[in-house]
């Protein structure tokens, strides 16, 4: 496995509120409430890179995803959390992130209340292949297409961040 079973995440309550902190291996297997990031990378020409997720993971392995995604450690804030991920999963640095929306804690996002960022950037882009199988830029009509066609290739949470991407823009 890619991650490492003794982080530690805030545990948190339907308002996002901390209530504890717990191991990432405890808040999985309870279904505690938690914090993630998802930033949707973009380049100048409108096309959203997509990551797809490493087979070793131990949630979605192998399942297409936002650009970059991770947990928000104990104590960190959402906004470092996004910058960190860009840097561990894609080697960026993005200092223009937007956050775009957020999603309350629900099955469909594993229990995660998720803060969603948006970048625009054309900068060389390199996976980190311990988390990402592999990656490219989709244009959104592909990305609708392909979604419409095989839903079951994308996570739960890229589905409900498209949607709802989608509509605010």
């Amino acid at each position: 496995m890619t991650n490492i079973p003794d982080e530690m995440f805030d545990v948190v309550d339907a308002d996002d509120n901390v209530i504890g902190q717990a191991s990432r291996h405890e808040v999985h297997t309870k279904g505690l409430m938690h914090r993630s990031v998802h930033i949707l990378v973009f380049n100048s020409h409108g096309r959203l890179f997509m990551q797809k997720r490493s087979m070793e993971k131990d949630e979605n392995p192998g399942f297409w995803d936002t650009s970059a995604a991770g947990h928000v450690d104990s104590g960190e804030d959402y906004a470092h959390c996004a910058q960190r991920e860009l840097r561990e999963e894609l080697g960026i640095d993005c200092t223009a992130l937007d956050e775009i929306m957020r999603l309350p804690a629900q099955e469909n996002t594993l229990w995660e209340h998720v803060r969603v960022y948006k970048c625009v950037t054309d900068r060389d882009i390199r996976i980190n292949e311990s988390e990402i199988s592999e990656g490219h830029y989709w244009t959104l009509d592909e990305l609708t297409e392909t979604i419409n066609s095989t839903p079951v290739i994308f996570t739960t949470t890229f589905h409900l961040i498209f949607s709802q991407f989608i509509n605010k823009f």
